[in-house]
């Protein structure tokens, strides 16, 4: 248990650090942008590398490196892949509908929940 919780911690640091310079490359190569360009360059390529992990993981029995790469890394790297990874689980047990609500309450909710978070913050902190 605490080695696997290192191994995510360690992989979600290196994700995490990745995230940032991937945001840096993307800005430095589109210049300033109004429209979130780096964010969604890397929500994109985090999840193009989950399913090539998933994929690949599967192919090669090689599902122990699951908590490090996919977990840490990439989920450091950006939660979307692992948001994504479970709606196209959900789709292809043919649960549709349930990964329809899923997308639809997942970026609902957390848009929701980061304007309530700032409306409070605002509130509190001023």
């Amino acid at each position: 248990m605490m080695t696997t919780f290192v191994s995510v911690a360690l992989g979600g640091a290196l994700g995490a650090g990745l995230r940032y310079l991937g945001g840096l490359a993307v800005l430095r190569m589109t210049g300033p942008q109004e429209f979130p360009v780096a964010v969604l360059s890397i929500n994109v390529i985090g999840s193009a590398l989950m399913g090539l992990c998933v994929a690949f993981a599967a192919q090669r029995g090689m599902g122990g490196f699951g908590p490090f790469l996919m977990t840490g890394v990439l989920g450091g790297f950006t939660t979307f892949s692992a948001f994504s990874l479970e709606t196209v689980a959900l789709i292809e047990r043919g649960a549709t509908g349930q990964a329809a609500i899923y997308v639809a309450l997942s970026v609902g909710l957390s848009v929701g929940g980061l304007m309530l978070g700032l409306w409070l913050g605002r509130e509190v902190f001023a």
